[in-house]
Protein backbone atom coordinates (compact mmCIF):
# COMPACT_ATOMS: atom_id res chain seq x y z
CA UNK A 1 0.00 0.00 0.00
CA UNK A 2 1.31 3.46 -0.75
CA UNK A 3 2.49 5.01 2.38
CA UNK A 4 0.08 7.90 2.24
CA UNK A 5 -2.78 5.98 1.98
CA UNK A 6 -1.44 3.98 4.76
CA UNK A 7 -1.44 6.56 6.52
CA UNK A 8 -4.53 7.88 5.92
CA UNK A 9 -6.32 4.56 6.50
CA UNK A 10 -4.48 4.29 9.85
CA UNK A 11 -6.13 7.80 11.01
CA UNK A 12 -9.20 7.14 9.70
CA UNK A 13 -9.51 3.61 11.73
CA UNK A 14 -7.99 5.81 14.86
CA UNK A 15 -10.74 8.35 14.33
CA UNK A 16 -13.24 5.52 14.64
CA UNK A 17 -12.28 4.18 17.58
CA UNK A 18 -11.87 6.91 19.21
CA UNK A 19 -15.43 7.97 17.83
CA UNK A 20 -16.64 4.60 19.40
CA UNK A 21 -15.08 5.06 22.96
CA UNK A 22 -17.01 8.18 23.50
CA UNK A 23 -20.50 6.69 21.85
CA UNK A 24 -23.62 5.64 24.14
CA UNK A 25 -24.10 2.22 24.91
CA UNK A 26 -27.37 1.00 25.43
CA UNK A 27 -27.35 -2.57 27.59
CA UNK A 28 -30.62 -3.70 27.16
CA UNK A 29 -33.14 -7.20 26.83
CA UNK A 30 -35.69 -8.71 28.21
CA UNK A 31 -36.30 -7.89 31.97
CA UNK A 32 -34.71 -10.07 34.35
CA UNK A 33 -31.62 -10.32 32.10
CA UNK A 34 -29.01 -9.30 33.79
CA UNK A 35 -29.48 -6.06 32.04
CA UNK A 36 -28.70 -4.27 35.11
CA UNK A 37 -25.91 -6.20 36.46
CA UNK A 38 -24.34 -5.53 33.47
CA UNK A 39 -25.31 -2.07 33.37
CA UNK A 40 -24.04 -1.53 36.72
CA UNK A 41 -20.75 -3.59 35.61
CA UNK A 42 -19.80 -0.89 33.54
CA UNK A 43 -20.36 2.17 35.01
CA UNK A 44 -17.90 0.70 37.55
CA UNK A 45 -15.29 0.04 35.25
CA UNK A 46 -14.96 3.98 35.09
CA UNK A 47 -15.44 6.63 32.42
CA UNK A 48 -19.27 6.47 32.33
CA UNK A 49 -21.82 8.58 33.88
CA UNK A 50 -23.51 7.77 37.13
CA UNK A 51 -27.27 7.27 36.71
CA UNK A 52 -28.98 4.81 39.02
CA UNK A 53 -32.42 4.50 37.18
CA UNK A 54 -33.46 3.36 34.26
CA UNK A 55 -34.08 6.79 31.74
CA UNK A 56 -37.74 4.83 30.69
CA UNK A 57 -37.15 7.74 27.42
CA UNK A 58 -38.49 5.67 24.49
CA UNK A 59 -41.18 3.63 26.29
CA UNK A 60 -42.72 6.35 28.45
CA UNK A 61 -41.20 9.86 28.19
CA UNK A 62 -41.94 10.01 24.53
CA UNK A 63 -45.22 8.58 24.61
CA UNK A 64 -46.30 10.61 27.40
CA UNK A 65 -46.27 14.21 25.91
CA UNK A 66 -47.25 13.80 22.10
CA UNK A 67 -44.74 15.28 19.73
CA UNK A 68 -41.73 17.03 20.82
CA UNK A 69 -41.48 19.23 17.88
CA UNK A 70 -44.06 21.33 19.70
CA UNK A 71 -42.46 23.59 22.12
CA UNK A 72 -45.55 23.57 24.46
CA UNK A 73 -44.90 19.63 24.79
CA UNK A 74 -41.18 20.28 25.61
CA UNK A 75 -42.56 22.07 28.44
CA UNK A 76 -45.11 19.48 29.61
CA UNK A 77 -42.18 17.11 29.71
CA UNK A 78 -39.81 19.20 31.56
CA UNK A 79 -42.02 20.40 34.00
CA UNK A 80 -43.03 16.95 35.09
CA UNK A 81 -39.89 14.98 34.46
CA UNK A 82 -38.56 17.59 37.24
CA UNK A 83 -40.94 16.56 39.58
CA UNK A 84 -40.04 12.94 39.09
CA UNK A 85 -37.49 10.20 40.44
CA UNK A 86 -36.16 9.98 37.30
CA UNK A 87 -35.22 14.02 37.60
CA UNK A 88 -33.81 13.76 40.95
CA UNK A 89 -31.29 10.44 40.32
CA UNK A 90 -29.88 12.86 37.53
CA UNK A 91 -28.46 14.82 40.46
CA UNK A 92 -29.28 17.95 38.36
CA UNK A 93 -30.44 21.02 38.46
CA UNK A 94 -33.13 22.56 36.21
CA UNK A 95 -31.35 24.87 34.58
CA UNK A 96 -28.82 22.16 33.77
CA UNK A 97 -31.22 21.06 30.59
CA UNK A 98 -33.90 23.32 30.29
CA UNK A 99 -32.86 25.54 27.94
CA UNK A 100 -31.15 22.93 25.49
CA UNK A 101 -34.25 20.79 25.62
CA UNK A 102 -36.23 23.76 24.64
CA UNK A 103 -34.41 24.73 21.94
CA UNK A 104 -32.27 21.91 20.58
CA UNK A 105 -34.60 18.68 21.41
CA UNK A 106 -37.80 17.75 18.75
CA UNK A 107 -37.84 13.67 19.66
CA UNK A 108 -36.92 11.25 23.09
CA UNK A 109 -33.53 10.78 21.79
CA UNK A 110 -32.54 14.43 21.33
CA UNK A 111 -34.05 14.35 25.22
CA UNK A 112 -32.49 11.52 26.54
CA UNK A 113 -28.71 12.72 25.23
CA UNK A 114 -29.20 16.48 26.41
CA UNK A 115 -30.15 14.98 30.13
CA UNK A 116 -27.04 12.09 29.87
CA UNK A 117 -24.42 14.54 28.14
CA UNK A 118 -25.60 16.87 31.28
CA UNK A 119 -25.03 14.54 33.13
CA UNK A 120 -21.71 13.35 32.07
CA UNK A 121 -20.60 17.12 32.30
CA UNK A 122 -21.04 17.05 35.63
CA UNK A 123 -19.64 14.32 36.70
CA UNK A 124 -16.55 15.00 34.26
CA UNK A 125 -17.35 11.29 32.76
CA UNK A 126 -16.49 10.58 29.00
CA UNK A 127 -19.23 8.94 27.83
CA UNK A 128 -23.17 7.58 29.35
CA UNK A 129 -24.90 4.42 29.22
CA UNK A 130 -28.52 3.27 29.57
CA UNK A 131 -30.61 0.18 30.57
CA UNK A 132 -34.17 0.64 30.36
CA UNK A 133 -34.98 -3.02 29.05
CA UNK A 134 -38.46 -2.28 27.36
CA UNK A 135 -36.00 0.13 25.09
CA UNK A 136 -35.27 -3.30 23.18
CA UNK A 137 -38.54 -3.21 21.75
CA UNK A 138 -37.91 0.83 20.25
CA UNK A 139 -34.15 0.06 19.05
CA UNK A 140 -34.73 1.44 15.29
CA UNK A 141 -36.27 4.64 16.66
CA UNK A 142 -32.83 4.58 18.94
CA UNK A 143 -30.82 3.75 16.38
CA UNK A 144 -32.39 6.51 14.17
CA UNK A 145 -32.35 8.97 16.60
CA UNK A 146 -29.08 8.52 18.29
CA UNK A 147 -27.08 6.89 15.27
CA UNK A 148 -23.85 6.56 17.31
CA UNK A 149 -25.41 4.23 19.55
CA UNK A 150 -24.20 0.73 20.45
CA UNK A 151 -26.39 -1.70 21.45
CA UNK A 152 -25.49 -4.61 23.92
CA UNK A 153 -28.18 -7.11 23.96
CA UNK A 154 -27.92 -9.87 27.10
CA UNK A 155 -29.88 -12.65 26.49
CA UNK A 156 -29.76 -15.05 29.17
CA UNK A 157 -31.79 -18.14 29.31
CA UNK A 158 -35.08 -18.67 29.00
CA UNK A 159 -36.16 -20.81 31.65
CA UNK A 160 -34.28 -19.16 34.18
CA UNK A 161 -36.29 -15.47 33.03
CA UNK A 162 -39.37 -17.42 33.08
CA UNK A 163 -38.71 -18.42 36.49
CA UNK A 164 -37.79 -15.16 37.43
CA UNK A 165 -40.60 -12.70 35.81
CA UNK A 166 -43.38 -15.62 37.07
CA UNK A 167 -41.98 -15.39 40.85
CA UNK A 168 -42.39 -11.76 40.80
CA UNK A 169 -45.30 -11.22 38.44
CA UNK A 170 -44.50 -8.75 35.88
CA UNK A 171 -45.98 -10.53 32.87
CA UNK A 172 -49.79 -11.81 33.82
CA UNK A 173 -51.62 -14.60 31.97
CA UNK A 174 -55.23 -13.49 30.63
CA UNK A 175 -57.73 -14.83 33.36
CA UNK A 176 -58.49 -17.91 31.68
CA UNK A 177 -55.16 -19.25 31.74
CA UNK A 178 -54.15 -18.76 35.36
CA UNK A 179 -53.60 -22.83 35.65
CA UNK A 180 -50.88 -21.70 32.96
CA UNK A 181 -49.53 -19.03 34.20
CA UNK A 182 -45.80 -19.71 34.27
CA UNK A 183 -46.37 -19.94 29.99
CA UNK A 184 -47.18 -16.08 29.73
CA UNK A 185 -43.74 -14.54 30.78
CA UNK A 186 -42.05 -17.75 29.01
CA UNK A 187 -43.74 -16.82 26.02
CA UNK A 188 -43.37 -13.15 26.73
CA UNK A 189 -38.92 -13.96 26.99
CA UNK A 190 -39.53 -15.48 23.43
CA UNK A 191 -41.29 -12.11 22.01
CA UNK A 192 -39.15 -9.80 23.06
CA UNK A 193 -35.46 -11.57 22.39
CA UNK A 194 -36.99 -12.40 18.71
CA UNK A 195 -38.09 -8.60 18.34
CA UNK A 196 -34.48 -7.33 19.84
CA UNK A 197 -32.65 -10.24 17.83
CA UNK A 198 -34.01 -8.89 14.73
CA UNK A 199 -33.55 -5.16 15.02
CA UNK A 200 -30.11 -5.74 16.57
CA UNK A 201 -28.92 -7.88 13.70
CA UNK A 202 -29.84 -4.96 11.40
CA UNK A 203 -27.42 -2.70 12.91
CA UNK A 204 -24.25 -4.58 11.79
CA UNK A 205 -21.10 -3.41 13.63
CA UNK A 206 -23.12 -1.82 16.33
CA UNK A 207 -25.15 -4.57 17.33
CA UNK A 208 -23.88 -7.54 20.22
CA UNK A 209 -25.47 -10.08 21.82
CA UNK A 210 -23.88 -11.38 25.19
CA UNK A 211 -25.06 -13.89 27.37
CA UNK A 212 -26.05 -13.26 30.96
CA UNK A 213 -24.30 -16.97 31.89
CA UNK A 214 -20.98 -15.61 30.63
CA UNK A 215 -20.71 -12.42 31.75
CA UNK A 216 -21.40 -14.02 35.18
CA UNK A 217 -19.60 -17.40 35.32
CA UNK A 218 -16.62 -16.17 32.55
CA UNK A 219 -16.31 -12.36 33.22
CA UNK A 220 -13.05 -11.37 31.94
CA UNK A 221 -13.52 -12.96 28.54
CA UNK A 222 -17.04 -12.01 28.41
CA UNK A 223 -15.92 -8.01 29.16
CA UNK A 224 -13.04 -8.62 26.91
CA UNK A 225 -15.80 -8.65 24.01
CA UNK A 226 -17.68 -6.09 25.48
CA UNK A 227 -14.78 -4.00 25.90
CA UNK A 228 -13.15 -4.17 22.32
CA UNK A 229 -17.30 -3.77 20.70
CA UNK A 230 -17.61 -0.55 22.65
CA UNK A 231 -13.78 0.61 22.52
CA UNK A 232 -13.03 0.99 26.08
CA UNK A 233 -10.93 -1.59 28.25
CA UNK A 234 -13.35 -2.85 31.25
CA UNK A 235 -10.56 -4.30 34.23
CA UNK A 236 -12.27 -6.56 35.88
CA UNK A 237 -10.36 -5.96 39.05
CA UNK A 238 -11.51 -2.64 39.37
CA UNK A 239 -14.87 -3.39 38.70
CA UNK A 240 -15.24 -5.89 41.59
CA UNK A 241 -13.15 -2.46 43.61
CA UNK A 242 -15.51 -0.71 42.80
CA UNK A 243 -18.88 -2.27 42.72
CA UNK A 244 -21.68 -0.32 42.00
CA UNK A 245 -25.53 -1.03 42.24
CA UNK A 246 -26.59 -4.24 41.90
CA UNK A 247 -22.59 -5.28 41.89
CA UNK A 248 -23.17 -4.87 46.14
CA UNK A 249 -26.54 -5.62 46.92
CA UNK A 250 -28.01 -7.95 43.83
CA UNK A 251 -31.21 -7.40 41.70
CA UNK A 252 -32.10 -11.10 42.12
CA UNK A 253 -36.02 -11.57 42.39
CA UNK A 254 -35.10 -14.52 45.65
CA UNK A 255 -33.80 -12.64 47.82
CA UNK A 256 -31.45 -13.79 51.12
CA UNK A 257 -28.85 -14.80 48.65
CA UNK A 258 -25.67 -12.63 49.76
CA UNK A 259 -23.12 -10.73 47.22
CA UNK A 260 -23.29 -14.24 44.50
CA UNK A 261 -26.77 -14.22 43.89
CA UNK A 262 -26.05 -13.51 39.95
CA UNK A 263 -24.51 -16.64 39.95
CA UNK A 264 -26.62 -18.67 41.72
CA UNK A 265 -29.47 -17.67 39.60
CA UNK A 266 -27.88 -19.62 36.62
CA UNK A 267 -30.14 -22.97 36.55
CA UNK A 268 -32.58 -22.61 38.97
CA UNK A 269 -35.43 -23.12 36.57
CA UNK A 270 -34.78 -27.16 36.88
CA UNK A 271 -35.55 -26.85 40.61
CA UNK A 272 -38.59 -24.37 40.57
CA UNK A 273 -40.85 -25.85 37.41
CA UNK A 274 -42.36 -29.33 37.33
CA UNK A 275 -40.95 -31.32 34.50
CA UNK A 276 -44.10 -30.89 32.89
CA UNK A 277 -43.72 -27.46 33.31
CA UNK A 278 -40.46 -27.79 31.56
CA UNK A 279 -42.04 -29.22 28.94
CA UNK A 280 -44.43 -26.79 28.24
CA UNK A 281 -41.73 -23.73 28.32
CA UNK A 282 -39.56 -25.52 26.09
CA UNK A 283 -42.36 -26.25 23.96
CA UNK A 284 -43.01 -22.60 23.55
CA UNK A 285 -39.35 -21.43 23.67
CA UNK A 286 -37.75 -24.36 22.01
CA UNK A 287 -36.59 -22.94 18.65
CA UNK A 288 -35.50 -19.14 20.39
CA UNK A 289 -33.35 -21.58 23.20
CA UNK A 290 -31.82 -23.30 20.67
CA UNK A 291 -31.17 -19.99 18.34
CA UNK A 292 -29.43 -18.77 21.67
CA UNK A 293 -27.51 -21.77 22.63
CA UNK A 294 -29.17 -23.17 24.93
CA UNK A 295 -29.90 -27.03 25.18
CA UNK A 296 -33.37 -28.64 25.41
CA UNK A 297 -34.17 -30.50 28.89
CA UNK A 298 -37.02 -32.30 27.26
CA UNK A 299 -36.41 -34.73 24.52
CA UNK A 300 -37.48 -33.69 20.99
CA UNK A 301 -40.05 -36.68 20.91
CA UNK A 302 -42.14 -35.57 24.17
CA UNK A 303 -42.59 -32.49 23.01
CA UNK A 304 -45.81 -32.48 21.76
CA UNK A 305 -47.79 -29.08 23.49
CA UNK A 306 -51.61 -29.74 23.72
CA UNK A 307 -53.98 -27.45 22.02
CA UNK A 308 -54.22 -25.19 25.41
CA UNK A 309 -50.56 -24.53 24.62
CA UNK A 310 -50.08 -24.40 21.04
CA UNK A 311 -53.03 -21.87 21.27
CA UNK A 312 -51.08 -19.41 23.99
CA UNK A 313 -48.50 -19.87 21.68
CA UNK A 314 -50.18 -18.42 18.51
CA UNK A 315 -52.06 -16.10 20.66
CA UNK A 316 -49.91 -14.15 23.17
CA UNK A 317 -47.42 -12.67 20.58
CA UNK A 318 -50.29 -10.68 19.09
CA UNK A 319 -51.41 -9.88 22.54
CA UNK A 320 -48.21 -8.02 23.27
CA UNK A 321 -47.86 -6.90 19.88
CA UNK A 322 -51.45 -5.30 20.28
CA UNK A 323 -50.50 -3.59 23.79
CA UNK A 324 -47.30 -2.24 22.03
CA UNK A 325 -49.25 -0.79 19.40
CA UNK A 326 -51.52 1.00 21.61
CA UNK A 327 -49.23 2.60 23.80
CA UNK A 328 -47.11 3.65 20.93
CA UNK A 329 -49.26 4.55 17.76
CA UNK A 330 -52.88 5.67 19.76
CA UNK A 331 -54.34 8.15 22.10
CA UNK A 332 -54.12 6.30 24.46
CA UNK A 333 -50.29 6.15 25.05
CA UNK A 334 -50.48 9.17 27.31
CA UNK A 335 -53.55 8.07 28.75
CA UNK A 336 -51.56 4.77 29.74
CA UNK A 337 -48.17 6.19 30.51
CA UNK A 338 -49.65 9.04 33.24
CA UNK A 339 -48.72 8.50 36.72
CA UNK A 340 -45.33 6.71 35.85
CA UNK A 341 -42.70 9.06 36.28
CA UNK A 342 -40.98 6.86 39.15
CA UNK A 343 -38.57 4.20 38.91
CA UNK A 344 -40.70 2.27 36.84
CA UNK A 345 -40.53 -2.00 37.00
CA UNK A 346 -39.86 -3.63 33.83
CA UNK A 347 -43.64 -5.07 32.60
CA UNK A 348 -45.05 -6.03 29.13
CA UNK A 349 -45.43 -3.20 26.80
Amino acid sequence: MNPVAETIENKNVGAQLSARSKAPVFVLGCGRSGTKFLYHTLLSAGGFAIYHAESNAFNLLGLRFGNLTHRANRRKLLDAYYKSMLFERTGLKPEAIDQRVMEECRNAGDFLRIVMEAVADKQGAQRWAECTPLHLLYLPLIKKFIPNALIVHIIRDGRDVTASLHRIGWIRPLPWDRARAYLAPAIFWRWIVSKGRRYGQAMGDDYLEVHYEDVVQNPREALGRIGTFIGQYLDYDRIQQVALGSLQNPNSSFRGDGHEAEAKTIGRWKTMFKSEEIRDIESVDGEMLKATGYALDTPPGNLHPSFSVRFMSFLYPLYFDFKLWLKSDTPLARLASTGRMGVAKTEAP
